[in-house]
């Protein structure tokens, strides 16, 4: 799930905003388990395909993931027209692409310091000048990024799922995918990440000593891979949750022709 802490330029975990203690729901959640999809007690096929990513193939993930949070924010500055600050944001580039990898060893822990640290600088950008509340145009804006740059694999629903499924291991969370058994591309597919690595990212984080402008990651993250599943054509919910394991989350893509008739998205954010 995205995102990185603000401070400077050192290198952070993702900002949101503080998840609630129990569960906190978009529109139409269904309880991990619930519903057509057949839930085992093992890894899926999905489950270890995804895990045996190659290092180049992580790379190159972090890479497509800072190219969408970047020009996902040229787009919303161009939308403000006039208004947006061309100054900073060119000196803000300046910073995110500075001491790029030039060497293939170790190629995805590289990637991913400068994923961090361009995500930290793009949060600090944004909230510092227009407040928490425009992740969510951001969120928006690099969803129509992602609906061009993400190949379609032909899997249905899986498709999006699977997409979270990757960022979680980029992270070393623990996940479960599941997808609705069937011919031809699923109608319905959901992933159940039972301890999402972020949080510990950030715990590390603030312990070494890095500033957190926002609580959590939760309601960045959420917004974020709502608008990207949106944006492939699917109705998206989720649950986050915390508890002993620490927090997690789960996430349910549904093709609009097969999607419940549900309540609108009633998420408390706090």
């Amino acid at each position: 799930m995205s995102a990185a802490a603000k401070g400077a330029t050192a290198v952070g975990p993702a900002l949101g905003l503080a998840a609630p203690p129990s569960v906190d729901s978009g529109s139409g959640t269904r309880a991990a388990g619930q519903g057509d999809e057949r839930v085992i007690d093992r890894r899926s096929a999905d489950d270890e395909a995804i895990a045996a990513m190659s290092d180049a193939e992580r790379a190159a993930l972090w890479r497509q993931r800072l190219h969408e949070a970047e020009a996902g924010l040229t787009r919303f500055l161009v939308a403000r027209g006039p208004a947006a600050d061309l100054k900073a944001w060119f000196g803000l580039k300046a910073e995110i692409f500075a001491d790029l990898p030039m060497s293939s060893t170790h190629a995805s822990a590289a990637w991913q310091r400068i994923f961090f640290r361009g995500q930290a600088l793009m949060e600090r950008f944004l909230v510092s000048r227009y407040g928490e509340g425009i992740l969510a145009d951001w969120a928006a804006s690099i969803a129509e990024v992602h609906r061009t740059v993400e190949p379609d694999r032909d899997g249905g629903a899986a498709d999006p799922v699977r997409r979270i499924a990757r960022q979680a291991e980029l992270y070393g969370s623990q996940y479960r995918v599941h997808v609705a058994e069937g011919s031809g591309p699923a109608a319905v597919a959901s992933v159940n990440i039972t301890h999402c690595a972020i949080w510990d990212y950030r715990e590390q984080a603030r312990s070494n000593g890095v500033r957190l402008t926002l609580a959590s990651p939760c309601t960045y993250c959420t917004k974020a891979m709502s608008a990207n599943v949106r944006a492939k054509g699917y109705e998206v919910s989720y649950q986050l949750r915390e508890d002993r394991s620490g927090h997690g989350c789960h996430w349910e893509a549904t093709a609009p022709d097969t999607a419940p008739n549900t309540a609108p998205n009633t998420a408390q954010e706090a």
